[in-house]
């Protein structure tokens, strides 16, 4: 009998990063390093589950903008000549441990992974990673839900209501461009929600979102199921609230999964490690240090001292994990039963990148997980659309303003290390509103390229990972240059335009580099005529 509903949520965004000026770029990184250790190594999860008949169920959130760069062919072209790299490197690790008994295994292992990691993308993606998860949502194994257009933090955006506007309704758009079909559910960017967001949602074909747990319990009125139920906002748009208990489990590092002293140690990696002359060809050009994937430690515990890494012992970990996992959530599920009329569902969302890039071990956690499933049958994974589809009728509140950032609310996003950028975000959003009015109807071809280029610094101005990044001190200088360099590029545009006389080799340049969207219009910023997308 089942006992209640699991949905697990993965979302993966990360922000646009394309800078084909340089031969060498290190955030270009970023992308690289969440498609061999998270992207690719969930989607070989998937195919083996399909492979063995083990039935399973994700729901997986691909930002537009992440999405744009998987299927972009010069940062896919990179990306295999990173990929090229990191087996050229492990090929010389064992030839440089030839007879260390410590640390050989874990070399080999590395090379036969990174093999095994392009062998994939090639042969069964076809050199699209997108195709892989277009690929099992055909099958019913997992629902694509959208994001905001560029992860643009929309509680503080929304000062000019067409800003959110278009982060919705180009979002759909990608979606539609990607995946063949209108998107039903979203991932708002940081969970972040305010009142009225939902109107927005519904008017663009949305019929669901999540939110962190506060912005459930403390709805107007009160959930009657917490967070173990949807509830339907006064637009008629279903909101589901994250469980922290199961959250808890796997993403805290302290008291979770992933702090586990047989799992493999994040920091330590080959590239701070070996000797520079040796390492010189696989870090950056300008040796600065940089990790290579290559991490030949262990957690060990709370000291300098690590032991190595031991992948066949970590591997058992995980399925002793996946064991415990299923057993407190039918142990929660249970309890939750006895005051509710309907299978209680636990929602436990995560950043895709968790499981693979910062916890190694994660991808084969959730593949143990649902073995378990399968085995016991005492709970069911499903979809959000599937838990509509069985219990369509739900309590109607109005959701608190939200996010699932620290504290809860929007300060991540807004403080004294990155309050700067809103002056220009809310400006440039004012200004371009009013130029795509007066520009509507527009014939000239160049000045309708110019002001698509604004729209695109706009929206890649907006994405809230350039003010996380602020304030967690990571990436922080490139973050503030990435803002500063969209306003340049946005104030440059419109005085060409305004003044008649157009760069071309800077929009040219700007075309190629700031690529997002290419079928994007300027006109979805001209709200005296603007109409919805569906």
């Amino acid at each position: 009998m089942i006992k209640g509903y699991w949905i697990p949520v993965l979302h993966a965004h990360l922000p646009f990063v394309k800078h084909p000026e340089y031969d060498y770029f290190l955030e270009e990184h970023w992308l690289f390093e969440a498609v061999s250790e998270s992207y690719i190594p969930l989607l070989m999860k998937m195919k083996r589950m399909v492979d063995e008949d083990i039935d399973f169920r994700l729901t997986m959130s691909i930002s537009p903008s992440l999405a744009e760069m998987l299927a972009d062919e010069y940062l896919m072209d990179r990306y295999l000549k990173y990929s090229d790299k990191l087996i050229e490197l492990s090929e010389k690790e064992t030839g440089r441990l030839k007879g260390d008994r410590s640390f050989l295994p874990v070399a080999r292992f590395y090379k036969n992974r990174f093999k095994e990691i392009k062998s994939f993308f090639i042969n069964f993606l076809n050199g699209n990673v997108l195709n892989g998860f277009r690929h099992f949502r055909d099958m019913g194994k997992i629902e694509i839900i959208t994001c905001g257009a560029t992860h643009g933090f929309l509680p503080l955006l929304s000062t000019n209501p067409q800003a959110v506007e278009v982060q919705i309704r180009v979002a759909v758009d990608s979606y539609a461009k990607h995946f063949g079909k209108l998107p039903d559910g979203i991932w708002l960017p940081e969970c972040g929600y305010y009142e009225g967001l939902d109107e927005v949602l519904k008017k663009h074909g949305i019929k669901f979102f999540f939110l962190d747990t506060h912005g459930l319990m403390n709805g107007k009125p009160a959930p009657k199921y917490t967070v173990y139920a949807p509830v339907y906002s006064i637009n008629g748009v279903a909101a589901f609230g994250r469980d922290p208990q199961s959250s808890k489990q796997i993403w805290s590092s302290a008291e979770g999964y992933p702090g586990d002293f047989n799992y493999r140690d994040f920091y330590r990696d080959a590239g701070f490690d070996l000797g520079f002359e040796y390492i010189k060809p696989y870090i950056s050009p300008d040796g600065t240090r940089v990790f290579t994937g290559i991490k030949y430690y262990r957690i060990t515990g709370n000291t300098d001292h690590k032991e190595p890494y031991d992948p066949p012992a970590a591997s058992e970990k995980t399925i002793e994990h996946a064991a415990h996992f299923h057993f407190e959530r039918k142990r929660q599920m249970e309890n939750l039963s006895i005051s509710m009329d309907r299978p209680p569902a636990v929602i436990s969302p995560f950043d895709a990148e968790l499981f693979g890039h910062w916890w190694f071990e994660g991808p084969e956690f959730l593949y143990h997980i649902f073995c378990e499933i399968e085995s016991h049958k005492s709970m069911k994974a499903i979809t959000p659309t599937e838990y509509l589809g069985l219990h369509p009728q739900n309590q109607v509140i109005s959701p608190c303003p939200t996010s699932w950032g620290h504290k809860g609310y929007y300060d991540v996003w807004l403080n004294n290390e990155n309050d700067w950028i809103y002056r220009h975000l809310h400006y440039m959003a004012d200004t371009l509103e009013d130029i795509a009015n007066k520009h509507y109807n527009e014939t000239d071809i160049i000045k309708e390229r110019v002001l698509n280029q604004i729209t695109r610094e706009l929206l890649l101005a907006q994405s809230s990972d350039w003010a996380f990044l602020m304030t967690a001190n990571t990436a922080k200088e490139y973050s503030a240059k990435r803002i500063k360099d969209h306003v340049y590029c946005f104030n440059k545009l419109l005085e060409d335009l305004l003044s008649g006389s157009i760069d071309m080799i800077f929009l040219e340049c700007l075309e190629n580099k700031n690529s997002i969207f290419d079928e994007l219009d300027f006109r979805v910023y001209a709200s005296r005529c603007f109409t919805p997308s569906i």
